[in-house]
C-alpha cells in the first residue's frame, strides 16, 4: 500500500507542482460524494482561470496607470470632468466629490491635485488637519460620505447547501430510491403500516447520517471563517485628534493620516505627506516588478502595494471598493488552498479500500442473488415471482450499496481537516495563527527549529543598563546614575549625545490623552529614546531645532540607521547609529569630555572593542552612536561612508523569556534541533545561547560573514554543528534553510519579522513570522505567525503538529478495522447462510459511528506531553505503520471470531428457543459488533502504549462520543426495531455484548507487547523499546 501511495499520492507540504496535484487526483476513482470529498481540495481549473483573471486585472490597471497619466498631461483644467458636490457631501463638512477624489490617485493626477492646492488643499476639503488628523466625532459621516475600507466578499454556505451537500453522496442516493421502491412494492404487499417499516428506517437512517455530517462540516466551516477573518487583521497607526493610535486597516476612513514603515501594506489609496526614502513594491498591483520611488513630486500611493524601504505619513483619499485593490479582490475568488500531503495520502487509502470494498459488495450481492435463484430453482418455483421476491432482491441490492457505504471510507480526507480546524482553532487560543493548513501537519514533522532571538527567545522588554562615553563605563540602574552621569558630561558632549539619539530615530514621543509622554516604535528605539529622555532631553525642541534632509532607516541587511540634519547656521551634520563593529570601523574619531572630536587611535580603538565585547559577553546587545559634519558642499544623495566621530557605546539589556530553556529542552528531547540566527554580536548570541541551552558544549557559533564565505564541503561538515550564527544576513538564513532541507533533508521551521526575511519564511517547510514586531511582508510570506513572539508558542505549534498526525492514525487504524470486520462478515455470512447478519438501517449506523462519530473523538484528541518525547516523523516515513497493521489485524480477527460463533453457534450456546431467536441473536450480533467498535475507539486512542485512559477524561469531545454512541445504540435496540430489524434483548444478553465488546481492550494490550521491527529515526509511534513499570501507562 505505501509503495503505491508514494507513487501516485504524495505532495510536498508547499509550493506543490500543478502536475503533482493533477496526478493524484486523476488516481482517485472511487468517490461516493465529490462535492463533500474535495470540498477542501483546490479546484485547479478554477485557479488557473483566477490567475489569468488576475493577469488582466493587473494588465489594465497597468496600462490604465500609464495611459492616464500619458493622457493627463496633454488635458488642461478646462477640460476635465466636472464633479457636481452632492447636497449630502456639502453638508457633512467636506468639499470634495468622492469619485474625484479617488480618480485623482487612481490616475495619478499631479494636475487635478494641483488644481485642489496639493496634499494641504486636499486636506482642507476633507476637513482635516495634516498634523492633528480627523476628529473622532467626523469618522461617522466620512465613512456615509466616502464608504468603509472593506471589499465584497463571498457570502459563506449556510447549513442547508451543507446539508445538500451531504445529499449529493450516490450511494446514499441509490439507498433512498431503494427505500422508496421497498415502500412502494411493501405496502402493497404486507399492507399498512408493515409495509412502510423497511423503507421507511433506511430513509430515517439517512437522514440521521446527513444531519450529523453536516452539523459537522458547518462547524468546520464556521471555524475556518473565524481563522480567514483573523488571517486578515491588519493594524495600521494613524494620527486622529492630535494622537497617535492603533487601529484595524477595516476602521481607516477617508482623511486619516496614516504612519508608514519597511514591510507595511498600504492600506488604502493615499496622499504622500512626508516620509524619507520611501520605496514602493507595486507588483501585487500591477504586477510591475520594478520598485516606485514616492516623494513629493511622485506623492500617489495605491492601496494593497507594499513598503520596500524608508518611511512616510499619508493622506487617505480613498477606501474599500473605490481603490483598484478592492476592485481587484472582488473579482478575484480564490482557486482554494493546496491540499496537504496527509489529506492526499488518506485520498489513496479511500481509493484503495473502496476498491476493494466495491469487490466485496458486488460479490456478497451476486452470492445472495445466486443462492436465492438456486434455492427457488430446487424449490421448483423458479417461475413463479412474487412481489415479496422483488423485495428481497431489493433488499440483497440495499445491502450491497450499504457495504460501498460502509466499505468507501470517505470520512479518511475529511477526517484529516477536521483536526485540522480543532488544531487551528486551539492554537489560535494558544496565540498561534495558522495561516496554510499544511503547516499545522508539517510542524509535526519538523526536525529543525531556526529562530530569531530579540522578542522570541528573549522578551522584547528592551532597557538601556550600560553605557560607555569618553572612556568611562557606566551602570544605568535608575534616575540617579543617569543624573550622576549627566553632570560628569560637559553641555556640548550631552547635547551632541541628545542630539545622536533624538535625531537619528525612527520612533516618536507623543503625549496620550492624559498628557502623558509614550514612545510609538520598536523596542530598540523606544529603549534608547527612554534612555534620552531620563538624561533630561527634549525630544520635541530638538527635533524643532534641527530639519531632517534625509533618513536611511535601519534594515537587517546595511545593520544600521542613518539621518542627515541641516544645521541652524551653516552646513549638515550626519548621525549614524547601529551594529557596533560596523560604526566603530567609519570611524576615525573620537569625542573627549568637552564634546570636541580628537584623532581615534588604534589602541584607543582595540580599548573600544573590549568594550563591545565585554557588554556582549554580558549578554547585552551593544550599539554605537556617531556623527560627522558636512559643509555645505555635501551632495544629499548619498550618506558619508566614513571619517565619523564616536560618541557612545550603549548595552540594552533585553532578558530571555521566562520557560525558554524547558521549551528549548523539550524541543531537544522531541529531536528537534534549534538554531539561533540572529543579527547581533557573536558574543552577545552566544552569552543567550547558553543561557536557553541552545549552545553545548561540542555545538559551533560562526557569523554570517563566515558562513556565506564557506565552500560546500566545508558546509556539508559544519551545518550539522552549527547552534549559533551571528552577524547574519537574510541571505545567510536562507541559504543555511536551503541546505539543511536538500542537503540534509531536514524538515526546517524558520522564525522571521523583517521584510527582507521573506525568502528564507518562503523557502523553510515551515515559515513563522512574528505577531508583535513581523512586518505584513512577512506575515504574508509565512504559514504560521506567532501573535506573542513567544519561542514557547513555537513548541505548542510543534506539539499540536504531532497531535494532528497521530490522531489521524489512531482514525485510520480505527476505521480499517471496522471496514475490515464489517466486509469479512457480511461476505462470509452470505457465502455461507444467503443472509447478512447487518442489515441496511444498522450498516448505516455503523457507518456514522465510524465515519462522522470516529473522527470527532479521534481526530480532535488534545496533545499530550508524550508527543514530545518521540523524534519527529522523517520524510517518506510510512503513514500505516507496521505497529498499526498489528492492531488492525489483531482486532479485526479477534473481532470475527467472536461474531462467527456467534453467528454459527451462538443459539445453542446461549440457549435461545422459540419464534424470535433467530431475531434475538440477530439484534445481538449486532449489538456486540457496536460495542466491540466502541472499546476499539478506545483503544485506539495509543497506537503503542497499553494505558489508553490516561487523558481520555481530559477529552470532553471523545466522552460525549461515546456517551452518545451507547446511548443511541440502547434506543435503537430497544425502541427502534421495527426500523432497525432489531428486538429488545435481556439484561444478560446487553451484559454478554459489552462485556465481549470490552475484551478488546486485553486484547489491544497482549498485542502491543508483540514487538514489530521500527526504526527510531524514521517512525513517529513507535519507541526504541517497550516500557516497562510504571511507565508502561
Amino acid at each position: 500500500m505505501e509503495k503505491y501511495l508514494k507513487g501516485k499520492f504524495e505532495v510536498p507540504s508547499k509550493n506543490s507542482s500543478k502536475e503533482a496535484l493533477e496526478r493524484w487526483r486523476s488516481a482517485v476513482t472511487i468517490v461516493k460524494n465529490r462535492r463533500r470529498r474535495f470540498r477542501m481540495v483546490a479546484n485547479l481549473n478554477k485557479r488557473t482561470q483566477v490567475e489569468e483573471q488576475k493577469r488582466e486585472i493587473q494588465e489594465k490597471i497597468r496600462v490604465a496607470l500609464y495611459v492616464q497619466k500619458a493622457a493627463l498631461q496633454f488635458i488642461d483644467a478646462g477640460g476635465r470632468i466636472e464633479y457636481q458636490l452632492p447636497d449630502e457631501v456639502r453638508e457633512a463638512g467636506f468639499d470634495i466629490h468622492p469619485d474625484e477624489l479617488a480618480s485623482i490617485v487612481r490616475g495619478h493626477d499631479s494636475k487635478g491635485l494641483e488644481l485642489h492646492g496639493g496634499v494641504e488643499g486636499i486636506a482642507r476639503k476633507l476637513s482635516v488637519s495634516v498634523s492633528e488628523g480627523v476628529t473622532s466625532s467626523s469618522i461617522s459621516s466620512r465613512r456615509n460620505v466616502y464608504g468603509v475600507n472593506q471589499y465584497t466578499e463571498k457570502p459563506s454556505k449556510s447549513f442547508f447547501m451543507f446539508v445538500w451537500e451531504a445529499l449529493q453522496d450516490l450511494t446514499l442516493i441509490i439507498l433512498i430510491i431503494c427505500a422508496i421502491v421497498s415502500i412502494g412494492v411493501g405496502i402493497p404487499t404486507e399492507g399498512w403500516p408493515s409495509g412502510l417499516y423497511d423503507g421507511l428506517g433506511i430513509i430515517l437512517s439517512i437522514f440521521l447520517v446527513v444531519t450529523v455530517t453536516a452539523i459537522s462540516d458547518y462547524r468546520q466551516s464556521l471555524q475556518f471563517r473565524d481563522l480567514d477573518r483573523e488571517k486578515k487583521k491588519i493594524i495600521v497607526q494613524v494620527t486622529r485628534d492630535g494622537l497617535r493610535q492603533k487601529v484595524s486597516i477595516y476602521d481607516l476612513v477617508v482623511g486619516d493620516i496614516v504612519h508608514l514603515s519597511i514591510g507595511d501594506q498600504v492600506p488604502a489609496d493615499a496622499i504622500f505627506i512626508t516620509g524619507y526614502s520611501l520605496v514602493i513594491d507595486e507588483s501585487s498591483l500591477s504586477g510591475e516588478s520594478e520598485p516606485v520611488s514616492i516623494n513629493e513630486q511622485k506623492p500617489f500611493l495605491l492601496s494593497g502595494t507594499k513598503v520596500q524601504d524608508g518611511s512616510a505619513k499619508m493622506l487617505v483619499t480613498a477606501v474599500g471598493m473605490r481603490t483598484e485593490w478592492g476592485k481587484l479582490m472582488e473579482t478575484i475568488s480564490e482557486g482554494g488552498e493546496d491540499e496537504t500531503p496527509l489529506q492526499v495520502k488518506l485520498n489513496g487509502v479511500a481509493t484503495i479500500i473502496g476498491k476493494i470494498g466495491l469487490g466485496f459488495a458486488v460479490l456478497t450481492f451476486l452470492v445472495l442473488t445466486l443462492r436465492f435463484l438456486i434455492e427457488k430453482a430446487l424449490a421448483n418455483e423458479f417461475s413463479d415471482w412474487s412481489s415479496s421476491d422483488a423485495l428481497t432482491l431489493l433488499d440483497y441490492f440495499a445491502i450491497a450499496v450499504t457495504i460501498i457505504v460502509v466499505a468507501v471510507p470517505e470520512g479518511l480526507p475529511l477526517a484529516v481537516t477536521l483536526s485540522l480546524a480543532f488544531a487551528m482553532k486551539k492554537l489560535m487560543n494558544d496565540r498561534a495563527l495558522v495561516r496554510h493548513l499544511s503547516a499545522c501537519e508539517t510542524m509535526g514533522s519538523a526536525s529543525c527549529i531556526c529562530t530569531d532571538k530579540t522578542g522570541t527567545l528573549t522578551t522584547n522588554h528592551m532597557e538601556v543598563t550600560k553605557v560607555w562615553i569618553c572612556g568611562d563605563a557606566k551602570d544605568i540602574i535608575c534616575n540617579k546614575h543617569t543624573d550622576d552621569m549627566k553632570l560628569e558630561m560637559s553641555e556640548k558632549l550631552l547635547n551632541i549625545l541628545l542630539q545622536a539619539i533624538f535625531q537619528n530615530t525612527g520612533s516618536e514621543v507623543v503625549k496620550d490623552k492624559d498628557g502623558k509622554k509614550t514612545i510609538l516604535g520598536s523596542p530598540t528605539e523606544s529603549a534608547l529614546l527612554e534612555f534620552g529622555l531620563r538624561l533630561g532631553g527634549d525630544f520635541d525642541e530638538l527635533r524643532r531645532e534641527y530639519k531632517i534632509v534625509k533618513v536611511e532607516p535601519f534594515n537587517s541587511v546595511k545593520k544600521m540607521m542613518s539621518v542627515l540634519v541641516a544645521l541652524p547656521d551653516c552646513g549638515y551634520r550626519a548621525f549614524c547609529k547601529g551594529a557596533s563593529e560596523i560604526i566603530l570601523s567609519k570611524c576615525d574619531k573620537i569625542v573627549d569630555n568637552d564634546g570636541i572630536p580628537v584623532n581615534l587611535s588604534e589602541q584607543r580603538t582595540s580599548e573600544v572593542t573590549a568594550i563591545i565585547n565585554d557588554f556582549a559577553c554580558d549578554a547585552l546587545r551593544t550599539l554605537c552612536f556617531a556623527y560627522k559634519d558636512l559643509d555645505d558642499s555635501f551632495s544629499e544623495k548619498n550618506m558619508p561612508e566614513s571619517g565619523y566621530t564616536l560618541i557612545a557605546v550603549v548595552g540594552i539589556k533585553d532578558p530571555v523569556r521566562p520557560g525558554v530553556k524547558d521549551a528549548v529542552r523539550i524541543c531537544q528531547e522531541a529531536g528537534i534541533m534549534v538554531r539561533m540566527v540572529t543579527g547581533d554580536n557573536i558574543n552577545t548570541a552566544k552569552a543567550i545561547a547558553r543561557e536557553c541551552g541552545i549552545l553545548t558544549v561540542d555545538g559551533l557559533a560562526v557569523e554570517g560573514p563566515e558562513f556565506r564565505n564557506l565552500s560546500p564541503e566545508e558546509m556539508k561538515e559544519k551545518i550539522p554543528r552549527i547552534q549559533v550564527m551571528a552577524r547574519s544576513l537574510p541571505l545567510d538564513k536562507h541559504k543555511l534553510v536551503t541546505n539543511l532541507r536538500s542537503v540534509f533533508k531536514e524538515v526546517v521551521a524558520v522564525t522571521g519579522d523583517g521584510t527582507n526575511d521573506a525568502p528564507a519564511l518562503h523557502e523553510a517547510d515551515i515559515g513563522l513570522a512574528m505577531g508583535i514586531s513581523g512586518t505584513e511582508v512577512a506575515k504574508e510570506n509565512a504559514d504560521v505567525i506567532i501573535l506573542d513572539d513567544n519561542f514557547n508558542t513555537i513548541v505548542t505549534v510543534a506539539k499540536w503538529g504531532r497531535a494532528v498526525y497521530i490522531n489521524i492514525q489512531k482514525f485510520v487504524q480505527f476505521q480499517l478495522t471496522v471496514n475490515v470486520v464489517a466486509l469479512v462478515l457480511n461476505f462470509a455470512s452470505a457465502i455461507i447462510s444467503g443472509d447478512t447478519p447487518l442489515t441496511a438501517v444498522q450498516l448505516l449506523w455503523v457507518n456514522m459511528i465510524m465515519d462522522t462519530l470516529g473522527a470527532l473523538a479521534l481526530a480532535t484528541e488534545p496533545p499530550t506531553d508524550g508527543l514530545m518525547q518521540r523524534p519527529p516523523v522523517g520524510r517518506g516515513a510510512d503513514f500505516i505503520t507496521k505497529a498499526m497493521w498489528r492492531n488492525i489485524i489483531g482486532q479485526s480477527i479477534y473481532q470475527l471470531i467472536v461474531l462467527a460463533v456467534l453467528d454459527i453457534a451462538g443459539e445453542k450456546l446461549l440457549g435461545l428457543s422459540g419464534s424470535d431467536a433467530t431475531d434475538v441473536l440477530d439484534t445481538l450480533i449486532f449489538n456486540t459488533f457496536v460495542f466491540c467498535q466502541v472499546f476499539n475507539e478506545i483503544n485506539s486512542r495509543d497506537i503503542d502504549k497499553i494505558n489508553v485512559f490516561r487523558g481520555m477524561f481530559d477529552s470532553w469531545i471523545f466522552l460525549a462520543v461515546m456517551v452518545s454512541t451507547v446511548v443511541f445504540q440502547f434506543i435503537i435496540v430497544e425502541y427502534l426495531g421495527t426500523f432497525a430489524s432489531t428486538v429488545p434483548i435481556s439484561w444478560q444478553l446487553w451484559l454478554i455484548s459489552i462485556l465481549l465488546g470490552s475484551v478488546s481492550l486485553p486484547v489491544g494490550a497482549v498485542l502491543k507487547c508483540i514487538p514489530v521491527e521500527r526504526t527510531r529515526p524514521q517512525h513517529h509511534d513507535g519507541y526504541e523499546q517497550l516500557p516497562g513499570g510504571p511507565d508502561m501507562a
